[in-house]
């Protein structure tokens, strides 16, 4: 089973989809039970099943836009 932190942190789930390729869900950890674990990110709202989840951490915040120059 892979350890995640509490919900409000930033993760990343990497998941077996049902073809069998693995694919990354990025964002705000939302809740995590036993078959379930939710993450919010530009994908929208992941419900990902337990059993498919390959592995998981948690992520520091995102970098702050940059600003663009000025001509």
């Amino acid at each position: 089973m892979v350890n995640l932190p509490e919900p409000g942190h930033r993760v990343v789930v990497r998941y077996l989809l049902p073809t069998g390729q693995a694919t990354d869900a990025l964002g705000e950890l939302l809740s995590a039970d036993a078959e379930t674990v939710v993450v919010d990110g530009k994908r929208g709202v992941e419900r990902i099943p337990r059993g498919a989840i390959i592995a998981a951490k948690e992520v520091p915040p995102p970098p702050a836009p940059r600003r663009a120059a000025a001509l």
